[in-house]
């Protein structure tokens, strides 16, 4: 079987994981700081908190944004549930802007063409969720330049794109948006089995950010609203949630990051491999924005269906027969049963809707052997042209 994606644990994380295991902290210990310290050095950021995942990431991002009831929260469509989900968590609205045919994320002149008409009906976002899709960074200097004319924050997702940049600088710097969210699943490009991280250079949105990751409780005497009993005093002074990570986790997080860069250079040999190897089919290859640099988590193809006579779902069905476990990322939000009964419906974002018709994402990770990616390639051939 060659899956779509797959973690590499090395004998040095497993030593790793293995040292916090013979240690005396198992959870809030220093390999939490350690970790979060490991991506503050790659990044430039100010702060980060590693959590448990990145929905809880995203979560307590809007929460630090103090979202809530009346407020909206816009993102693409074309993403994970949870990145509009979150939004929901603090009972605010959800909408969606629909996506740049080229680059698939989520597209600035939308985006502003629909802040025109909600700035007349008064309904502008208090959040917009940029999702940084298959790796690939949104063109941030437009959205963030909206975001100042319309007064709107916003929250990076990050989820696959930790090692990509935009305009020579790390994703998670924090440039051009208020909080940056990684995950770090199994299949992402840096993995702690679960767990996501949220980056910030805003000390008070910092502040808030560690209080809700650990049930809005604080030891800090600052923040305390009576002198302290003891030592062993505490105070709760919001409500957070419990959305640590551990430092098992963590220790493999930390291990994994000094191989981030050379992960990263990986997946650009494989996209320069497909590329080449792909040149002559029926497809739509990722486009790269060239103020960006990929962390290719995903590689997406498109199949132009018009110059086929198989299905999108027999091309994939094809691959699978062969045991190459292509995915699709992703069915859109507004399409889902649930967003459909918030009045949502087919053809509000045909581009998003064009884009599930024809995508697949086909085997892209670290170990993905020549061999490998040349049978890829091969079975590609054979279910499109046989």
């Amino acid at each position: 079987m060659i899956p779509y994606g797959r973690q590499e644990v090395t004998q040095t994380d497993i030593d790793a994981v293995v040292a916090v295991l013979k240690s005396v902290n198992l959870t809030q210990g220093p390999a939490i700081e350690q970790f979060e310290q490991s991506v503050i050095r790659h990044t430039g950021a100010m702060y980060a908190f590693a959590v448990s995942n990145a929905t809880a990431a995203l979560h307590i991002a809007c929460l630090a944004m103090e979202l809530g009831p009346g407020d909206w929260l816009w993102t693409a469509p074309n993403t994970f549930v949870a990145s509009a989900n979150c939004a929901l968590y603090c009972g605010a609205n959800v909408d969606f802007v629909d996506i740049d045919p080229h680059t698939y994320n989520l597209c600035p002149e939308k985006l502003e063409a629909k802040l025109i008409l909600a700035q007349k009906a008064n309904r502008l976002p208090k959040i917009v969720v940029p999702v940084h899709l298959t790796g690939q960074p949104c063109d941030m200097v437009a959205i963030h330049a909206l975001g100042q004319k319309y007064g709107f924050k916003i929250i990076e997702d990050a989820s696959h794109a930790i090692g990509a940049q935009y305009k020579g600088e790390p994703i998670g710097h924090g440039c051009y948006s208020d909080i940056t969210v990684f995950s770090f699943h199994p299949v992402k490009i840096i993995t702690t089995g679960e767990g996501g991280m949220a980056l910030t250079n805003d000390t008070k949105l910092a502040t808030r950010l560690g209080l809700l990751r650990s049930h809005g409780i604080t030891r800090d005497p600052a923040l305390m609203t009576r002198p302290m009993d003891g030592p062993w005093y505490y105070e709760q002074v919001a409500l957070g949630y419990n959305y640590r990570m551990t430092d098992i986790q963590a220790a493999l997080g930390t291990s994994q990051m000094t191989r981030l860069t050379a992960y990263i250079q990986r997946r650009h040999d494989i996209a320069k491999r497909y590329k080449e190897l792909l040149a002559d089919l029926p497809l739509t290859l990722p486009a790269q924005n060239p103020d960006s640099y990929s962390a290719f988590h995903l590689y997406v193809i498109r199949l132009q269906l018009q110059r086929m006579t198989r299905s999108h779902r027999e091309v994939f069905e094809a691959l699978r027969a062969k045991n190459i476990m292509v995915n699709l990322h992703y069915i859109p939000v507004h399409t889902q049963p649930y967003y459909q009964k918030m009045g949502f419906k087919l053809g509000d974002f045909p581009e998003a809707e064009q884009y599930y018709r024809e995508a697949i994402s086909i085997p892209m990770h670290v170990n993905l052997t020549d061999a490998e990616q040349s049978f890829v390639v091969d079975a590609l051939r054979e279910a499109i042209c046989s």
